[in-house]
């Protein structure tokens, strides 16, 4: 089953504490079909600049993702910079440079609206909700939100969310979200404004699942050296809504598999800059790396 994803494609310029680099590729929409084309065919839909090449991407066609949605509009590409203190959960945002993405419309073409599996990435609540105007089909839709669309748009955002069956959000956020410092009650508050479930990640300290029925929590695949965090989010939720689009097993017990799935396409994600370790990576490592999780998490 194919997956539409609806995000950015970007030049990222980061600095961590074990190196840096400069216009690498980035952006939600890109980690997101790195992790979930490893689960099923990907379609994405962004935007990018005339300075952009498709050949950055290469590794992402022979995976069958589907560029035909990915507009190439005229001026720059998104492009973000950033830098990771010493503890590698906490960074400084550097420069901002939307260009092209800031007029970014989204358009779907008739395959993109029959697409019964959404993830619709960090981007302008707005944006997210012409999206799905535009499905017909949806099956199960999964968003991706921050804290500058809580903030500056918090309405749109919960208009958006209304129509939204799973939200995948940070600790942090989650908090801001619901206006509530604990993290169960924030997320059965979240519960609230739509969405049948809500994924709150928690960095080095895994993610929690919460439903109105059930609460389930998984910790982080220990890494042992953490590279670049960039992307880590979309990572786990190409992972999430890959292992669900793949399987289409989509109640609770589904929904806490592919947190299991989401978990391990991070932390793979992490030990390099960029998408270098995803583009490199293997269904062999994904499948051994998955064994040794669940035997970590076995207590019989």
């Amino acid at each position: 089953m194919s997956i539409l994803v609806v995000g950015s494609v970007a030049f990222d310029s980061v600095k961590t504490p074990h190196g840096a680099v400069s216009e690498a590729i980035g952006g939600s929409a890109t980690y997101f079909s790195a992790a979930a084309s490893f689960f099923a065919p990907v379609r994405l839909v962004a935007v990018v600049g005339q300075d952009f090449s498709m050949d950055a991407l290469a590794f992402l066609r022979h995976r069958s993702v589907d560029f035909s949605g990915l507009e190439v509009a005229d001026g720059q590409t998104f492009r973000w910079a950033g830098e990771y203190e010493p503890n590698m959960n906490d960074r400084r945002t550097l420069d901002t440079q939307l260009n092209v993405f800031a007029s970014f419309r989204p358009m779907l073409s008739d395959v993109h609206r029959e697409m019964e599996f959404v993830f619709l990435a960090n981007i302008d609540p707005e944006l997210q909700s012409e999206v799905l105007n535009q499905v017909t089909r949806p099956r199960l839709v999964i968003c991706d939100t921050m804290d500058f669309w809580i903030t500056g748009k918090y309405a749109a955002l919960l208009s958006t969310l209304a129509r939204v069956d799973v939200l995948i959000i940070n600790d942090g956020e989650a908090r801001q979200l619901a206006q509530e410092f604990n993290l169960v009650r924030a997320a059965r508050r979240i519960l609230e404004f739509g969405p049948r479930a809500v994924v709150v990640k928690r960095g080095e300290h895994g993610a929690t699942l919460v439903t109105n029925d059930s609460y389930f929590a998984v910790p982080a695949y220990p890494v042992v050296s953490v590279t670049d965090p960039t992307g880590a989010g979309d990572s786990f939720a190409g992972g999430f809504v890959g292992y669900l689009a793949k399987t289409q097993e989509t109640n609770d017990a589904g929904l806490k598999r592919a947190m299991i799935h989401g978990s391990v396409m991070a932390s793979f994600n992490v030990e390099d800059f960029s998408v270098r370790r995803l583009a490199t990576l293997t269904h062999g490592e994904i499948d051994q790396r998955l064994h040794a999780f669940m035997e970590m998490l076995r207590f019989e």
